[in-house]
């Protein structure tokens, strides 16, 4: 079962936008009209141009110069726009394949260096110990500081057996860490799953890429299989730590729980300006009660899945506050084979929520003892810098129903690498555990707070009903293992 995408077939906004700026082939002046301004500073950029040309101390490819200013332009804008090169939009659909050579590793722009979102489940990475919010600031002896994000992904990535090293800056360590790591050809396996006790499902999604929605479908079907005649008493979704994937995955996923309704709607500027998601009747786990997990390591993609099961009441978000990456970035083609990484528009959930820079908010709040340390500074969406505002504030209110833009829509979902395993590091990340301590499965400790509030819930009294939502008395009830979970907020 697939969400039904309703909107304008795709035009080539890039194209026509790079002949209007720079007069190529006459360009439709009546399309784009340019002010005064824009000719002055273009005059500018080609003034610049034949400087460096001219007199620069090395003679410089016109490729490279050119290429540069298209990068500068397009990372100046916020901190997932970015430009393709040729190679780099190869590496970018080998990447949204599920299987590459790398490091393993999920990465974003951060001030000074290159900041690791996630590490990917059972790759090298993880398994070294890379943590969220590290952040790298050297590859081999090179600089990432100014580096952008997909150069980091080639040099990070490889031939396997071949090595890297890395620098890294870590939270509250006084000096960096240097590590030499081995490149591994990466293969993603999305999603994990088997059965608790009791006849509930455990279903973990580790990342939205094209092999997401088929292994769900699966998972599904087996643990149907396994419950036998009686069927699954409920089901634990666990989205904690997915950094996100593809839009169109995460519609499909979120289809599979709901028979109607919106799931997801976009805005942007320009053409089409409406995109959005429905779901179609032929839900894959009907009746079946559900919780779904989140934490802050939950972005994009699994934001708008854990935002569609809310709004629709089909399951209980349990957990804490979500990343708050409320962005659509669509991948256009360009003529010589690159690309561009462009934020279109902003996604709402099925009630008009903006979760951009805010996150989800779950419906019972409940942190992790074994994650990071109490009170200590999450990385999210709101701290990475020149990030978007939330589209509901007034100084985005003219916000129009948005571009339906269909060339590939792609969260942002960088790339891997390998790190270090530093257990007196103390920053309570699940990285830090044991690995005799490690449930391979949900990639946690073995003691699991949130999954077992999860389990109570659905083998309780009175377990979430779907389109319903949980009854008052079960959401205040205190757990006997973690003394209870908290409500919280759903604007």
């Amino acid at each position: 079962m697939n969400g039904w995408f309703h909107g304008k077939r795709p035009i080539l906004i890039g194209a026509v936008t790079a002949a209007a700026l720079f007069g190529l082939h006459g360009a439709m002046p009546s399309v784009l009209a340019m002010s005064q301004l824009t000719y002055d500073k273009l005059k500018v950029l080609s003034e610049v141009y034949a400087q460096v040309k001219q007199s620069y101390v090395e003679e410089v490819d016109d490729q490279k110069l050119l290429y540069g200013a298209v990068d500068g332009m397009l990372r100046s804008l916020d901190p997932h726009s970015s430009f393709l090169t040729p190679d780099h939009y190869k590496e970018m659909k080998v990447e949204t394949s599920g299987k590459f050579g790398g490091l393993g590793i999920e990465i974003v722009r951060g001030e000074g260096g290159i900041k690791v979102m996630s590490p990917i489940e059972d790759t090298p990475a993880y398994k070294a110990g890379v943590k969220p919010g590290d952040l790298i600031i050297k590859i081999d002896r090179e600089t990432t500081q100014d580096m952008g994000l997909h150069d980091a992904v080639l040099k990070m990535r490889g031939k396997p057996g071949s090595q890297v090293d890395l620098t890294v800056v870590r939270d509250k360590r006084p000096t960096p860490l240097v590590f030499r790591l081995t490149r591994a050809i990466i293969n993603v396996r999305s999603v994990k799953w088997r059965m608790e006790p009791n006849r509930i499902g455990y279903v973990r999604l580790i990342q939205f890429n094209e092999q997401t929605h088929g292994l769900l479908t699966k998972a599904l079907e087996e643990l149907k299989q396994e419950a036998g005649s009686d069927g699954l008493k409920g089901l634990v979704l666990d989205l904690r730590n997915n950094p996100g994937g593809l839009l169109d995955q995460a519609a499909s996923v979120s289809d599979d729980f709901l028979n109607e309704g919106l799931i997801v709607y976009t805005k942007g500027r320009g053409p089409g300006r409406f995109m959005s998601f429905e779901a179609q009747e032929g839900e894959l786990a009907a009746g079946v009660p559900m919780v779904a997990l989140i934490n802050s390591g939950s972005a994009s993609a699994s934001e708008i899945v854990a935002g569609a099961l809310q709004d629709h009441k089909r399951a209980v978000i349990l957990g804490t506050q979500s990343f708050g990456k409320g962005s659509v970035q669509t991948i256009i083609p360009m003529s010589d084979g690159s690309g561009l990484r462009l934020t279109t528009a902003q996604y709402y959930t099925p009630n008009g929520r903006s979760i951009q820079a805010k996150g989800i908010v779950p419906d019972l709040v409940l942190e992790d003892p074994n994650g990071k340390k109490k009170n200590a500074k999450r990385t999210t969406e709101a701290d990475l810098k020149g990030h978007l505002k939330n589209a509901g504030e007034p100084s985005q209110a003219n916000t129009a129903p948005p571009a339906a833009s269909e060339p590939q829509e792609q969260d942002e979902n960088a790339p891997p690498f390998n790190g270090p395993l530093d257990p007196d590091d103390g920053d309570g990340d699940s990285t830090d555990i044991p690995p005799e301590k490690m449930d391979r499965i949900t990639g946690r400790a073995k003691e699991d707070v949130q999954l077992q509030r999860a389990l109570e819930l659905l083998t309780g009294p009175n377990p979430p009903i779907p389109g319903q939502g949980l009854l008052q008395q079960e959401a205040a009830a205190p757990s006997p293992t973690n003394g209870g979970a908290t409500n919280g907020a759903n604007p």
